[in-house]
């Protein structure tokens, strides 16, 4: 007989090849909840799912299709275009930040704190950043300021975890992908985080 995390890894796979990954979170946090260990190499692949197909693609990519096409309503003068685009970007933001809030949750509750070897906390460190990094895209004032800071320290975590030398600037790896260094821009960000524009990190 399976046990509940096998189970669950079992369901998350299911999610998997379904291509609903939402529920793989709650799938994975179902894992989470029922051992105290670290995770797996096959799970934490499972949980990187979730970041390459739900975070870094279809929805960021959809907020900003839907913030591009509101500002060019907006200098159009269409204010009744604006007004219903407005509502349907809140909504994509709010499945953006429900969906980092359950990531981060794991990450801070569980995952960082039961890492036993330096290349799984560095793993998750940089998720964590990642995960702070796209909030910064449509979060405004007090709260895009807290997400900026974030991003940073998580990074310089992970980066002291990796044994990279203080002055070299770490890029992002994830199961082999490598993202363009972003230290000096969050740094910018960080500092203009009061603004209420929206600008997008370039990837």
């Amino acid at each position: 007989m399976a046990s509940p995390r096998e189970e669950s890894v079992y369901m998350a796979k299911l999610a998997e090849q379904a291509e609903r990954y939402d529920e793989i979170v709650e799938f994975m946090e179902k894992v989470v909840s029922v051992n105290s260990d670290e995770l797996f190499m096959e799970e934490r692949n499972l949980l990187f799912v979730v970041y390459k197909n739900v975070i870094s693609a279809a929805r960021q990519a959809s907020w900003r299709i839907i913030s591009s096409i509101e500002q060019k309503e907006e200098s159009y003068g269409n204010e009744r275009h604006v007004s219903s685009i407005k509502s349907y970007r809140y909504k994509i933001e709010s499945e953006l930040s429900s969906i980092y809030d359950d990531i981060l949750k794991l990450l801070d509750t569980k995952l960082i704190g039961s890492a036993s070897n330096e290349d799984s906390k560095v793993f998750y460190l940089k998720m964590k950043g990642d995960c702070h990094r796209y909030l910064t895209e449509f979060k405004i004032g007090t709260e895009r300021k807290e997400a900026a800071k974030n991003t940073l320290f998580a990074y310089k975590s992970a980066q002291v975890g990796d044994h990279h030398p203080p002055n070299q600037i770490a890029s992002v790896r994830h199961g082999g992908v490598r993202q363009k260094p972003i230290y000096s821009q969050m740094e910018q960000q960080n500092s203009k985080a009061t603004s209420p524009t929206k600008t997008s990190i370039v990837n």
